[in-house]
């Protein structure tokens, strides 16, 4: 247990070194699986203890300062993918705290390099979180951003309704089909997710359709998100609108944000807007124009 509380301090989070997992060290645990992507439930399972670890060499494992927890051998696409992130960085992981730093009210470039400039921008952030001021984003830094930016944070003017900006080449496209295409460097459950989009994006719309059986004649807008998120193997159950302002992690997502209220919802996937409106305009769910998100609750799957 001592072993794991120094980790964990090593990790960035303030944690008395005592040998009892008591309510301190479980926030602590829970924060750090935040930072990771990883299910925030507080216990120290082996996926739990495998990021830690591997975490805390990123120096030596990585000539960049930092380590990808899930796989070492693929490109940073994450905030979290690495810990820690500072200057002389780069990466799309290093876009998107730039974004985040950006919708937290502390604007910086969004060039994928870590330089002064964004350095200064996580020194002020720091400083107002009240986090040790270092410019170095470890775990504690990423859990604290993630949560200002899913929370809207209002003292910081952020906004927390609007999809990440992608790299040009991260970006989906609508082909002349009316089919998506996916982007090469998207994760394999956002690749999944425009695959299982494709097989219904010309369905007709049909109120109700996709909630009582996935293979329907039509969908609504609803069905045609949760169709899409259950060929990923993100969902069992088919939502209502209002449903799926409940579901996933609070806020926009890197990859795929969801926007639901009562009467309508919609996702942006890869820069793609997929939904039922503008569907009989072009054809197509799959819209590569956005719309007005004023009113409905941003969520997104976990670690996309």
């Amino acid at each position: 247990m001592r072993e794991l509380q120094k980790a964990l301090g090593k990790a960035g989070f303030r944690v008395k070194v005592d040998g009892n997992f008591g309510g301190g060290t479980k926030r602590a645990v829970k924060r750090f699986q935040r930072a990771t992507r990883l299910t925030p439930s507080g216990t120290v399972g082996r996926k739990t203890v495998a990021a830690l670890k591997r975490a805390l060499r990123g120096n030596s494992a990585n000539e960049n300062g930092g380590f990808n927890p899930d796989n070492p051998g693929t490109k940073n696409h994450s905030l979290g993918d690495r810990v820690p992130v500072e200057k002389g960085m780069s990466g799309h992981d290093i876009r998107v705290l730039q974004d985040f730093l950006g919708r937290a009210g502390f604007t910086t470039k969004i060039d994928g390099e870590f330089g002064s400039a964004t350095e200064k921008a996580v020194k002020l952030f720091e400083a107002e979180k009240g986090l040790p001021v270092d410019g170095i984003v470890d775990a504690a830094d990423i859990d604290a951003l993630r949560t200002a930016v899913a929370q809207g944070d209002p003292a910081a003017g952020a906004q927390p309704t609007q999809p990440t900006q992608l790299a040009p080449g991260d970006r989906a496209q609508v082909g002349p089909d009316g089919l998506a295409i996916a982007p090469a460097n998207a994760p394999d459950q956002v690749k999944a997710i425009i695959a299982a989009g494709n097989v219904i994006a010309k369905k007709p719309y049909k109120y109700g359709g996709g909630h009582g059986q996935w293979n329907d004649s039509g969908y609504d807008c609803s069905g045609s998100v949760s169709y899409a998120l259950h060929g990923a193997g993100l969902l069992n159950t088919a939502l209502t609108s209002g449903g799926f302002t409940q579901w996933g992690d609070p806020g926009p997502g890197q990859w795929v944000t969801i926007y639901g209220k009562a009467s309508h919802a919609y996702m942006v996937v890869a820069g793609l807007r997929f939904d039922t409106s503008g569907r009989t305009n072009n054809g197509t769910r799959w819209q590569a124009d956005m719309r007005s998100s004023a009113g409905y609750i941003a969520t997104h799957p976990p670690g996309l």
